[in-house]
């Protein structure tokens, strides 16, 4: 079969170099004709950014094994942010002006979303760039990362009164969280097998969420598996926990609902914590603050940042290489010193 060049060239030598560039491609097994390559092109040319994403986030998801959490936050931020603007754009359309067009009608009372979803935005039009789609990524723009908001810890004083205004099946969760500093997602998740009374320590190695109305359970966020000695003075409070509320067996539910189901996050604020911080007078608090009161308190006991990076479960493989001289006997020290701070402050609170 014969194949036409896409042109004549006028000189012999153009017409060598375009064979050459054939051969090449044939050497490298990536030769398609000449007219299946123009009609790509003439695809390539009017792809929308819409169709574009529609074949591109499944593919992310597949080769980076994205998590369900993070697949949804992305649909979210394409559906609501990106594609009501930009969807209907060639790709080749889409200019650096356009980008800046595009960011100044986002709204500016959210500068976290507004950064993920022009990061997303970049992220997919540097893999059109690698398919030769687009000479060049038009995100160009450099946006100041927001200030992240860390909420006011809880004082001992606070702690102590929230844990007071909890129902009584649900106090350790309140004492789990600012103590050993865990997100709501692995405190809801624990199971009976997860504390070993012995050794101390909490295995902390899932967290359930919702995500679009699923229950899904998975590794801790960032792939947090960790081991996390709890501080002496609850462990009494653990014990009898297990005893009274826990439901039976290894893998039943540290804190169970009334039903035996788990805690969603905005039922158990709505019906529990909203009330119990009022009471405990801070309104403003929020459930992971209680993780910030359990990082301060535990560098309040000299830790060190490996050893709370280790604790708090930060750790990203760049950062396990640096940090690795944590280990967990020394976390069993700080959660020594940590009931030596609560012992020290309830002391400091008697009458002489």
């Amino acid at each position: 079969m014969w194949h036409l060049a896409p042109e004549t060239f006028t000189t012999k030598m153009d017409a060598e170099g375009w064979l050459s560039s054939e051969r090449r491609l044939i050497e490298w097994d990536q030769w398609i004709s000449p007219a299946q390559r123009a009609a790509m092109r003439k695809l390539d040319a009017t792809q929308t950014l819409k169709v574009y994403a529609a074949e591109w986030l499944p593919q992310r998801v597949a080769v980076r094994q994205l998590k369900p959490k993070t697949e949804s936050e992305y649909k979210r931020y394409l559906s609501r942010l990106i594609l009501p603007t930009l969807g209907e754009l060639r790709l080749k359309d889409i200019s650096p002006a356009t980008i800046r067009a595009w960011l100044t009608k986002l709204n500016p009372s959210a500068p976290r979303l507004n950064q993920n979803a022009y990061a997303l935005l970049k992220e997919m039009l540097a893999t059109a760039v690698e398919d030769e789609l687009i000479d060049r990524n038009p995100c160009r723009e450099r946006i100041k990362k927001p200030v992240r908001h860390i909420g006011e810890p809880a004082t001992l004083e606070e702690l102590a009164r929230l844990v007071e205004a909890m129902p009584e099946r649900l106090r350790l969760m309140i004492e789990l969280a600012a103590w050993c500093a865990l997100r709501f997602g692995e405190v809801a998740e624990l199971r009976r097998g997860d504390i070993d009374l012995k050794e101390g320590v909490i295995r902390i190695r899932r967290a359930v969420q919702w995500i679009d109305g699923v229950k899904t359970v998975a590794a801790p966020k960032a792939d947090s598996v960790r081991v996390v000695a709890f501080p002496p003075h609850i462990g009494q409070a653990i014990k009898e926990h297990l005893e009274k509320h826990a439901q039976w067996g290894k893998d039943g539910l540290l804190f169970p609902t009334t039903r035996g189901g788990q805690y969603r996050a905005p039922t158990f604020h709505s019906s529990h914590f909203r009330k119990a911080r009022e009471a405990a007078g801070r309104p403003d608090l929020r459930f992971h603050d209680l993780r910030h009161t359990g990082a301060t308190l535990a560098a309040a006991s000299g830790a060190t940042l490996a050893e709370l990076m280790q604790r708090l479960g930060h750790s990203t493989v760049s950062a396990a290489l640096v940090y690795q001289h944590a280990t967990q006997g020394s976390d069993k020290r700080i959660a020594e010193r940590l009931s030596e701070i609560a012992k020290e402050s309830a002391g400091a609170g008697d009458p002489e």
